[in-house]
């Protein structure tokens, strides 16, 4: 049996190109998969497919680029067709692709006035020369920016003008059957003969059967057998950009219809998933309120325990909020358990547990000794040991020892674990509740709450209010442990710290899309794969009878890319069909071979 060989003459110009097919998928008329040149030329593209004919083509569904000469007048329809096939190029797909990425950075980087308006407001306060190019470039808003959305939009036209035409040539492509054999095999890539005393129709049969079983598409064509194989790397191409369009669906309906809302629930209390129950809520521009999903929930109560010994102490080890739920309006209540990572999916919408505090519960009395507040205070935690500080205010009911109408504030600071006297500071030397104490100081008059101006629940406006003194004249402030009263001077009332509770704090998420998101990413794995492992290629078998009567087998084959893997298949192919149709004796091998082929 011949030798297989990979090339046929080094010194040869045709035989890096043969008959116009390059072994790395190019199409005979000079142009790669992606539409570029190898050479940059194309001058020998007329030859060389004159020569390969069908054999070497529609290896890629790829779009072709016309030459500069072959560009239309450039009038309004010349320009826009020449614009149309910049968009659609595989090139500007990956260009837009790669400023896509690159314009996400400074989202990632840049504080977003769609996350937290807070840390854009404090941004600009502190770099005034920065803050006014980021505001005017949209980079406070980079994902609803006018230039983000450009690239988007641009990219989304590319790939479903690139996608559509190349899917039809791919579905015709299927229907159709492989090109017949070129004039010349020993100009392919791989290729190997021999001479057998079999009939030339016996060895077409056997190669055909053999090639089927291969799973090859094959098919008798004149004296030689034509079969393709490797189909699903175009399939795999195909379904990869395809992907990519589900994947910028999916994103673009999530920014649109999302919705996302935080809310701090006190252990007891509940929530309904109602626009007035949310602390904070954002949500996108098609979002419709009215279509929030009919849920609630009640926090029965938040467990956390932590590490108390070694270099640890204080890291979380159970960090959980129960809760009872039910979906709709008549729902059956139901119990469950969120955790940091394990959000509680309740009728689309995802609730997931940020983070978690004290409330202090107080009691406030009036100068008559009338209870007129009784609530748990959630406190804001300061560090990982849970030193909060927060503020009590008393806004109705209270009037002093004269009988007239005042606002209360308190100034508070909690820690769970107290350090204990004569260490500095107060603060917590451990998250959990081994040794709460409260510091307290009491103000009178105005909280300013009636001005219409937004206030922080954790900060006291003293402003317009006067700080309580003790009998010396010193600023009255007192520590107390669970159950201790501190009282007002002058007989203006008192306040008590009762016990506490805990607090946990929700974000409640609807993203729609996520699904379809999901898809389009284990498609594009799975379609990327596909295109770089999958070899398209071509294999030929020509059986005739020489002019000796004996005949003479040639086996080619060509790839979409250059691989070792042809040659060793082919090779595997030659030794397969040489077991059916062995080399004739060496009498007979005598004869002239075929032009080109190896003796």
């Amino acid at each position: 049996m011949g030798k297989t060989t990979e090339t046929t003459d080094a010194t040869n110009p045709e035989a890096e190109n043969p008959d116009g097919a390059s072994p790395d998928g190019a199409s005979p008329d000079g142009t790669t998969p992606d539409g570029a040149n190898p050479d940059g030329s194309g001058s020998d593209a007329a030859g060389s497919e004159t020569d390969l004919g069908a054999a070497g083509s529609q290896l890629s569904t790829a779009p072709k680029e016309d030459p500069v000469s072959s560009l239309p007048a450039m009038g309004v329809i010349g320009w826009i067709r020449w614009f149309w096939r910049q968009l659609t190029s595989m090139r500007v797909a990956l260009l837009l692709l790669l400023l896509l990425s690159l314009g996400a950075i400074p989202g990632s980087l840049i504080p977003q006035t769609s996350i937290d308006e807070l840390k854009v407001t404090d941004f600009k306060a502190k770099h005034d020369v920065l803050a006014p190019v980021y505001d005017k470039l949209g980079l406070f808003h980079v994902y609803s920016s006018v230039w983000f959305s450009a690239i988007y939009i641009l990219l989304f036209i590319s790939l479903i003008g690139c996608i559509v035409p190349r899917t039809w040539q791919f579905v015709g492509q299927l229907r159709g059957r492989p090109p017949g054999a070129p004039k010349r095999l020993t100009r392919l890539p791989a290729y190997t003969t021999w001479r057998t005393e079999s009939e030339p129709a016996a060895v077409r049969d056997a190669a055909l059967a053999m090639l089927k079983k291969r799973r090859f598409r094959a098919h008798v064509s004149g004296d030689a057998v034509a079969s393709e194989k490797g189909f699903l790397r175009e399939t795999g191409n195909l379904l990869f950009h395809i992907a990519l369009i589900v994947l910028l669906v999916s994103f673009a309906s999530g920014q649109l219809w999302k919705s996302e809302g935080g809310k701090l629930v006190v252990d007891g209390d509940g929530f309904s998933n109602t626009l007035t129950q949310y602390d904070d809520f954002k949500a996108g521009t098609l979002f419709d309120p009215n279509k929030l999903a009919p849920f609630s929930f009640t926090l029965d109560k938040f467990i956390g325990t932590y590490e108390k010994n070694g270099p640890n102490r204080g890291t979380p080890r159970k960090y959980e909020a129960h809760v009872t739920y039910s979906e709709g309006a008549d729902g059956k209540d139901k119990k469950g358990v969120i955790k940091v990572n394990t959000p509680l999916e309740v009728d689309g919408s995802k609730v997931y547990l940020v983070s978690h505090g004290y409330a202090p519960i107080v009691a406030v009395k009036d100068a008559r000794g009338k209870e007129i507040y009784r609530d748990a205070v959630p406190l804001l935690p300061l560090d990982s040991n849970a030193t909060s500080t927060g503020a009590i205010k008393v806004m109705d009911g209270y009037r002093d020892a004269a009988g007239k109408k005042e606002q209360l504030g308190f100034q508070t600071m909690f820690v769970p674990t107290y350090a204990g006297k004569g260490k500095g500071t107060m603060f917590s030397t451990f998250p959990g509740l081994d040794f709460p104490v409260m510091a307290i100081s009491g103000f009178h008059g105005d909280l300013g709450v009636d001005s219409g101006l937004p206030q922080s629940v954790y900060q006291l406006n003293s402003k317009h209010m006067t700080q309580y003194k003790d009998s010396k004249g010193n600023k009255l402030a007192k520590l107390l442990l669970p159950g201790e009263t501190m009282k007002l001077p002058h007989g203006e009332g008192s306040i008590q710290f009762l016990g506490v509770k805990q607090w946990a704090s929700f974000k409640i998420s609807h993203q729609p899309g996520t699904e379809f998101a999901l898809v389009g990413a284990l498609a594009a794995i799975a379609g990327l794969a596909g295109s770089l492992f999958i070899q398209r290629r071509r294999v030929w078998v020509r059986a005739v009878r020489g002019e000796d009567g004996v005949t003479v087998v040639e086996m080619a084959g060509l790839g979409r890319s250059e691989s070792a893997k042809l040659p060793e298949e082919l090779a595997d192919l030659a030794a397969k069909l040489h077991s059916v149709a062995p080399s004739a004796p060496d009498s007979a091998a005598s004869a002239e071979t075929p032009e080109g082929a190896e003796k």
